[in-house]
């Protein structure tokens, strides 16, 4: 694996920031763990696009009409925060992905991400979604918080975002989660399946 730069004085703060944070992704690429190598790129794979969310609201909205409503608004929510991710943030920030080499190839997904890095699209739909939903329904969302905080971690352990990425994608999803609240949708409102294209 790659080594990653060593800080220098007089080094601006952003490039200090960005050869921690290669640091720590090295770190992370040193762990041998079959939950790093194997469950956490395949949970990531399953979160593109927003199909495990997308699963999940459809298993929801079976329960009844309260699952439903909490579906729409986590539906609602994803497809905000794919928006202010993708289309606002992403290409304002255009900062490059990880370098190759700081994890182990087999974590790596085999199709590279294309968009910019800042923030991470992942961390912020997974947060988005988790939010509606506790939000609307407690006792689901509170399930779903642990699942979506692996799922925005598991972008960083296959090296694809830099953990200030996630933090800030997050922070994003939690925002635009609380905001969709407001939103109605469900029973007594509509709302659309979402498209998220962010990686």
């Amino acid at each position: 694996m790659s080594q990653p730069s060593r800080r220098a004085p007089g080094e601006p703060r952003s490039e200090r920031l960005a050869a921690l944070e290669q640091q720590a992704l090295q770190r992370l690429g040193t762990i041998e763990s079959g939950f790093f190598d194997e469950a956490m790129p395949r949970l990531s794979k399953a979160a593109d696009h927003g199909g495990l969310w997308l699963a999940i609201a459809c298993g929801m909205a079976l329960s009844g009409r309260r699952g439903r409503r909490a579906a729409a608004q986590g539906l609602v929510a994803l497809s905000l925060a794919s928006v202010v991710t993708n289309v606002f943030l992403k290409p304002a920030s255009r900062r490059t992905r990880p370098p190759a080499g700081l994890v182990p190839d087999t974590r790596v997904p085999l199709r590279a991400p294309v968009t910019t890095s800042f923030p991470s699209g992942h961390a912020a739909s997974a947060a988005a979604f988790a939010t509606a939903v506790l939000l609307e329904q407690p006792a689901l969302g509170v399930a779903l918080v642990p699942l979506s905080v692996v799922v925005a971690a598991s972008r960083v352990v296959i090296g694809v975002h830099y953990p200030s990425d996630v933090i800030a994608g997050a922070v994003v999803g939690v925002v635009v989660g609380v905001a969709a609240s407001a939103v109605p949708c469900g029973p007594g409102g509509s709302t659309s399946p979402p498209r998220e294209a962010g990686r």
